[in-house]
């Protein structure tokens, strides 16, 4: 019974990396990409060597810009982020830096950043509500074991605020540290790790719901749990090693404009396997069990 014998510790050890997540977020800030708050994004490439940092930003303090981002990229390449800058501004900037070459050039006014914005929240947000109905559709009331609404709330609410937001965190981390940005491929990155996540644990859901039925005269709903664990969790590790298998290979092989995306799928799909096996069905157990603490002879 190791998975709801020691469930308190799970719950100890996720929270705590929640709580770090939501003031690494609130004190660091997320770095969003200029998808999401306007300005522009100029890609470089230099024929030699790459000058430092510092020595880009002082090269382009004769172009009047008010704030500039500068983030290596490689070996030979460097991100410039700015405001959004225009046609005479985006020559003054290429004329600053002596010996490079432009490899990309994306420009993106504020209000369509803000609506970008505005809508991938969005998305997340109504992913998961339709999550939670979908779920108690799905798992409905089965002689009154355990009702459905709990399997929906519990896989949503663990994906959203327990996978997610760990990530975000070390996205903070990553963007106050090495300027890793927030950006659209970022975003949906999260939206698969959010619909991964919910994928394990409907499974796991739909293994305990099994067993209910099956042992419901026979054993406690502690014992049901873990057996229904037991039963998953080879499916859900040998699913999840396979995927990160590609996954990291991408990560290494890939390239850099890859890099923070894949890395993002990678936590995504570790947190999601985390969260599914060691906190999905112990949370309803304990759910079950605060609301009701007996539903037709099951302890």
């Amino acid at each position: 019974m190791i998975f709801t014998k020691y469930r308190k510790t799970y719950y100890y050890f996720s929270a705590s990396l929640v709580l770090i997540s939501i003031v690494a977020v609130f004190a660091m800030g997320l770095l969003p990409g200029v998808e999401f708050v306007g300005g522009s994004n100029l890609e470089v490439e230099y024929e030699e060597e790459r000058p430092a940092m510092e020595e880009i930003r002082e090269s382009l303090e004769v172009v009047d810009l008010r704030e500039v981002q500068v983030q290596p990229l490689g070996e030979k390449r460097a991100i410039i982020r700015t405001e959004e800058a225009d046609e005479k501004t985006y020559k003054e900037i290429m004329s600053a830096l002596e010996g490079a070459r432009e490899v990309r050039f994306e420009a993106i006014g504020p209000t369509i950043g803000e609506e970008l914005r505005g809508k991938a929240i969005l998305a997340i947000i109504i992913s998961s509500l339709l999550i939670v109905l979908y779920i108690s559709i799905s798992f409905k009331e089965e002689d009154g074991l355990i009702n459905s609404t709990k399997y929906g709330v519990v896989a949503a609410v663990i994906a959203f605020f327990h996978d997610i937001l760990i990530i975000l965190g070390i996205f903070a981390f990553l963007g106050y540290f090495f300027g890793a940005q927030v950006t659209i491929p970022i975003a949906v990155a999260l939206l698969t790790t959010l619909g991964y996540s919910i994928n394990d644990t409907v499974v796991i859901f739909d293994r305990v719901r099994e067993n209910l039925q099956k042992y419901k005269e026979e054993k406690e709903l502690k014992e049901i749990v873990d057996i229904s664990l037991n039963e998953t969790l080879g499916r859900s590790l040998s699913t999840s090693l396979t995927t990160l298998f590609v996954l990291f290979a991408l990560l290494f092989l890939g390239g850099t404009t890859l890099f923070y995306f894949v890395l993002t799928l990678i936590l995504g799909i570790m947190l999601g396997t985390y969260s599914s096996i060691f906190l999905a069905a112990p949370l309803v157990f304990d759910w079950n069990n605060l609301t009701n603490k007996r539903e037709k002879g099951i302890k």
